[in-house]
C-alpha cells in the first residue's frame, strides 16, 4: 500500500513540476508530436479504406475478400509493422522517427474503417433502396442522399475505433527515435525514472479518453437524430 502511495505522490510530483511544462520534452509537446501523428495515420488510413469500404458496400461485391485483405493488418503485431516500416522508410531516405511509425500506423487504422464502412453501407434497408431507386435516384444519389447519412453511425464508430488505437499504440514510435508520448514510456523505462513512465502511460491514456469522447460528439452533430434513434432501437 506505501509503495502505491508512493508512486502516485512522485507522479504527481512530475506533473507539479513547471520544467515538465516547457522546452521541447515538455507535455504540450509531446502531446503536439502525438496528436500529430497519430492525426496523419488516421486520416491516412481514412484515405485509403473509406472510399473502397463505401463503394464496395455499395455494389456488394467484393467485400468479403477486402476485409480479410485488411484484417491483415489487425492481425499483424504492431512491433512487427514497425520493423516493416524501417526498411521503407530508410529506403526512401525519411530515416527514423515519424514516418516509419506512420506507416506502422496506417495499416492499423485499415481494418475498422473498412469493416465498418462495407457493413454500414451494405446493411442499409433493400426496402429502402429499392423505394429511392424508385423515386428516380442515380446510383451515386442513392449513395449520397441514403446509404451514407444511414450507414454514418457505423463509419464513424469504425474511424472512432482506428483514431484510438492509433493514439494508443503510437507509443512505439519512441522505439524509433520518434516523439510523442512515448518518449516519456521509453526514455523512463531507461532511466528507471518510474514517475516519468507511469505519467506518459497515464497522458495516453487520458488523450484516448479524449479522442472516444470527441468522436462521440462529432457523431451526434453528424448522424441526424432519426438515424441515431433507428440505430439505438435496434442494438436494444
Amino acid at each position: 500500500m506505501g509503495s502505491t502511495v508512493s508512486i502516485f505522490s512522485q507522479v504527481a510530483a512530475w506533473f507539479a513540476d513547471p520544467s515538465h511544462w516547457s522546452s521541447s520534452d515538455g507535455i504540450p509537446t509531446r502531446v503536439a508530436e502525438h496528436l500529430v501523428l497519430s492525426g496523419a495515420a488516421t486520416a491516412l488510413a481514412i484515405l485509403l479504406a473509406l472510399p473502397l469500404g463505401v463503394y464496395l458496400g455499395h455494389a456488394r461485391r467484393f467485400d468479403f475478400a477486402a476485409i480479410n485483405v485488411a484484417n491483415v493488418g489487425r492481425a499483424l503485431p504492431s512491433l512487427a509493422l514497425l520493423a516493416f516500416a524501417l526498411p521503407v522508410a530508410f529506403a526512401l531516405g525519411l530515416g527514423l522517427g515519424f514516418w516509419p511509425t506512420l506507416f506502422a500506423m496506417v495499416p492499423l487504422g485499415i481494418p475498422p474503417i473498412l469493416t465498418n464502412a462495407v457493413a454500414g453501407v451494405r446493411e442499409v434497408d433493400p426496402e429502402v433502396v429499392d423505394a429511392a431507386r424508385g423515386m428516380g435516384l442515380s446510383g451515386r444519389q442513392l449513395l449520397r442522399q441514403v446509404e451514407l447519412p444511414i450507414a454514418a453511425p457505423l463509419i464513424l464508430a469504425g474511424v472512432r475505433n482506428a483514431a484510438v488505437a492509433i493514439v494508443a499504440t503510437a507509443t512505439l514510435g519512441a522505439l524509433v527515435a520518434g516523439g510523442g508520448l512515448g518518449r516519456y514510456i521509453v526514455d523512463g523505462l531507461a532511466r528507471q525514472e518510474y514517475a516519468r513512465l507511469f505519467a506518459g502511460a497515464l497522458l495516453v491514456a487520458l488523450l484516448a479518453i479524449c479522442v472516444e469522447i470527441a468522436f462521440s460528439l462529432l457523431e451526434r452533430i453528424v448522424v441526424s437524430p432519426g438515424v441515431r434513434r433507428t440505430l439505438t432501437a435496434t442494438l436494444a
